[in-house]
């Protein structure tokens, strides 16, 4: 029996049975498994890891773990610098584009609200979307710590929160993305972006008062899909108000 002292910081914690959290414990092992068995091992998926010292040495994942090695596993930082110390990829992961688990569909839609590249479809299967974001460079969110262990995911996030408020706020919180709100411009359907259109090639679609009272109409450049700013608009505005200024001031 071999063993080494592991520490792991910030929501890592998470992951780990409560007696083993924000503390160092003493992990048990035999043969010589590599730093990404290890911590796995412990319960932690290793998409959620920017940096692992062992020893006080950056390593990559497939470092060997040794007998009476000091090991320190920090989360992602998204809104850091940490380009000199990660060994685990080659760049950290700047621009934010997410695909979701069949269980996030209605923070799909308010993260598309919000402007942001967010991809859905609840036919998907666990292949598929690790697939896809290996391909496309995007960020998984979902509800299944097992997802996140496949060896092919390289960027993902557990979403803790189970309210779909609540797990937008986590999301904007975790990736450090209130600077990039950019709202009303993408499809809340289908992730299509939108794009004005003039009011006369639409109005054989539109119903009379719609085509009475208002005159501003975008339509999405997939689905075709046409919205304008009526009074859903201005309601969605005020909560957009709200929930930036709430997470600036806390």
């Amino acid at each position: 029996m071999k063993k080494a002292e592991f520490r792991f910081y910030e929501e890592l914690n998470d992951f780990l049975p409560r007696e083993k959290r924000k503390k160092s414990f003493t992990y048990q092992y035999f043969g010589r498994p590599t730093i990404k068995d290890a911590i796995e091992a412990c319960g932690v998926p290793h998409p959620e890891i920017e940096i692992i010292l062992i020893n006080g040495k950056s390593v990559g994942f497939d470092q060997p773990l040794n007998d009476g090695d000091r090991v320190a596993v920090y989360p992602v930082f998204e809104s850091l610098d940490i380009t000199p110390l990660i060994q685990l990829r080659k760049k950290p992961l700047r621009k934010c584009k997410f695909i979701f688990d069949v269980n996030l569909g209605k923070l799909t839609k308010l993260l598309r609200m919000l402007g942001f590249d967010s991809l859905y479809d609840n036919s998907f299967k666990d292949r598929d979307i690790i697939d896809i974001s290996t391909s496309e460079k995007r960020i998984i969110l979902t509800r299944d710590q097992n997802l996140l262990k496949h060896k092919s995911v390289t960027h993902g996030y557990w979403i803790r929160n189970t309210d779909p408020h609540q797990q937008l706020r986590e999301v904007l919180r975790r990736f450090d993305l209130l600077s990039i709100i950019s709202p009303f411009k993408r499809c809340m359907e289908c992730n299509g972006m939108l794009k004005t259109i003039e009011k006369k090639q639409i109005i054989n679609s539109l119903q009379e008062n719609t085509a009475k009272y208002y005159s501003e109409f975008y339509k999405c450049q997939s689905c075709n899909k046409v919205y304008w700013p009526g009074s859903h608009y201005q309601k969605m505005q005020k909560k957009i108000d709200y929930l930036v200024k709430d997470l600036m001031e806390n």
